[in-house]
C-alpha cells in the first residue's frame, strides 16, 4: 500500500499535476487567444481582499455572502476574505488604478482561483478555477451580445461540440423595474409558502429571486407557475433585451429565453446568460455565464460605469470534455532523449542535449546516473519520439546513433550535424 505521507491536500482541494495542470495551461492559452481578438487584455488582483467588497458587491443576502465565503482578520484586525468570485476585484482595481482612462472603457480578462465553503462533489471544490472577462464602461446591447459571442466562441475553439451545449438568456431589469417584480413575486410566492422548503421561505423575506436557484422538485413546481420577469421590464429594460436577441439571431446563434435564470449574485442588471451541457454533467452542468452589472462601480465608490462580465469554471470544462470524450491537444514533451553509453560520455550528452534546446527541439538526458537499459525505460516514458545515443565508437567516427521509438530502426548521423538534422525533421 503506497505510503501518503503526514499531510493531505485540504478537503475541496487538489493538486494540479500531468494532463490536468497541462489542461488548465491551455485553457488559459486558448482564452489569451480567443479574448485578445476582442480587444481584451489580462489583469491580475489579489486572492484576498476587504470582506466588505464582496458584501457590498455580491449581496448580504446571497448564500456565498452568509455561507461560502473564507473570510479571516489579519494581525492588525481587518477583515479580509479570500476572493468568491473576480468581478468584485476587478472593479475594485478598475476604481483605484483608474483602469478606463480618459476613454471611459476597457476590456480585461484573467484567470485564477477562487475559493467558497461548500459541499465538495464532482465539478465542484471549495477552491476551484476560473477564467473570466469583465468589458467596463460600456453601454450598448452590442456589448451584451458581444460577449455571450465571444464566450461561445472560446467553449467552439476548445473543440466542445455546439449540440452538447445550450445557451441560456434572460433579463434581470434594472433598479426601476425589479423592485416592482420583486414585490409580485414574493406576493405570489407567500401565498405557495407552505409548498416551499425552508431555504425558499426565508428567501422570499430577503431576496425572493433567489428562490429560482432551489432545484427542489416541490419547489420548481411552484416557481413554473410565477410571474415572469422578463413579463415585467421597462420599456428602456424590453427594448435592450430585443436588442440583444435580434444581434443574437442576426449572428446565428442559437439559444433560449429561460424566464427562471437569475444567477447567484445580487449584482446583475438586464443580460444574463448562462452556458450548460445538455447531458452527461448531472445536476452540476452549467459551465459558467455572467451579465451586465451596470450599477457596481456605484455601489463600491466609484461613478456611474455600466459593463458586462462572464466567468467559466475549470473544472466544469473538464467535465463538459470527459463527457463528449474529447482530449485536449497538449504540447508534446521531450521529443528526443539523448542516452549515454557509458559514465565517460555524459557530458557529451549533456551538450547535445543543449544543442538540441537551442535548436528548438525539447529534450531530454538521465540526472540519474542509470544504465543503458534504464535511459531507454525513462525515454519510453517520457514520450520521445526519437533516442540519440551516444557511444564511443560512434563518437569516435564522428557520429551518434539515432533509434525511432516506434518502428526501433537506428540509422547513424553526423555528430556535428545532429542538433540542426533532427530539428529539420522533427519540425
Amino acid at each position: 500500500m503506497q505510503n501518503k505521507g503526514t499531510y493531505q491536500a485540504p478537503k475541496g482541494t487538489e493538486d494540479l499535476y500531468g494532463e490536468r495542470a497541462q489542461a488548465w495551461e491551455l485553457l488559459q492559452q486558448v482564452a489569451a487567444r480567443v479574448f485578445s481578438r476582442y480587444g481584451y487584455r489580462p489583469l491580475y488582483t489579489p486572492i484576498f481582499e476587504a470582506t466588505e467588497l464582496f458584501t457590498r458587491a455580491v449581496g448580504k443576502a446571497t448564500e456565498v455572502v452568509n455561507k461560502e465565503m473564507y473570510s479571516f482578520k489579519d494581525r492588525k484586525g481587518r477583515n479580509l476574505t479570500l476572493r468568491p468570485e473576480n468581478t468584485a476585484g476587478v472593479v475594485r482595481a478598475a476604481i483605484e488604478q483608474n483602469l478606463l482612462g480618459e476613454g471611459g472603457s476597457a476590456k480585461l480578462y484573467y484567470a485564477g482561483p477562487m475559493f467558497r465553503y461548500e459541499k465538495p462533489q464532482k465539478g465542484r471544490q471549495r477552491q476551484f478555477y476560473q477564467l473570466g472577462a469583465e468589458a467596463l464602461g460600456v453601454t450598448l446591447p452590442e456589448a451584451d451580445a458581444e460577449m455571450i459571442l465571444m464566450l461561445w466562441e472560446y467553449l467552439c475553439e476548445l473543440t466542445l461540440p455546439q449540440q452538447h451545449l445550450q445557451l441560456l438568456v434572460n433579463s434581470m431589469g434594472c433598479p426601476q423595474c425589479r423592485p416592482l417584480y420583486r414585490k409580485e413575486l414574493a406576493k405570489y410566492l407567500r401565498a405557495h409558502a407552505e409548498e416551499l422548503c425552508a431555504d425558499c421561505q426565508e428567501r422570499i423575506k430577503t431576496n425572493p429571486l433567489r428562490t429560482f436557484d432551489c432545484k427542489r422538485p416541490s419547489c420548481c413546481k411552484v416557481l413554473a407557475g410565477a410571474p415572469k420577469i422578463i413579463d415585467a421590464l421597462c420599456p428602456d429594460c424590453a427594448e435592450h433585451q430585443k436588442r440583444v436577441e435580434r444581434l443574437l439571431n442576426d449572428a446565428g446563434l442559437i439559444y433560449r429565453i429561460d424566464p427562471t435564470l437569475v444567477r447567484g449574485l445580487d449584482y446583475y442588471t438586464r443580460t444574463v446568460f448562462e452556458v450548460q451541457v445538455v447531458d452527461g454533467m448531472g445536476a452540476q452542468n452549467a459551465l459558467g455565464g455572467g451579465g451586465r452589472y451596470d450599477g457596481l462601480f456605484e455601489e463600491l465608490g466609484g461613478k456611474s460605469t455600466p459593463s458586462i462580465g462572464f466567468a467559466l469554471g475549470f473544472e466544469r470544462v473538464m467535465l463538459a470534455l470527459e463527457a463528449a470524450n474529447i482530449r485536449l491537444p497538449f504540447e508534446k514533451g521531450a521529443q528526443v532523449f539523448v542516452a549515454a553509453t557509458e559514465d565517460a560520455l555524459r557530458e557529451e550528452a549533456f551538450a547535445l542535449v543543449r544543442e538540441l534546446r537551442d535548436a528548438g527541439l525539447p529534450a531530454l538526458c538521465d540526472l540519474q546516473g542509470k544504465s543503458l537499459k534504464a535511459q531507454f525505460k525513462a525515454a519510453d516514458r517520457s514520450g520521445a519520439a526519437l533516442v540519440v545515443i551516444v557511444g564511443p565508437d560512434e563518437l569516435d567516427d564522428g557520429y551518434v546513433r539515432v533509434r525511432d521509438m516506434q518502428s526501433k530502426e537506428e540509422r547513424l548521423i553526423e555528430r556535428s550535424r545532429a542538433a540542426a538534422r533532427l530539428s529539420a525533421e522533427l519540425r
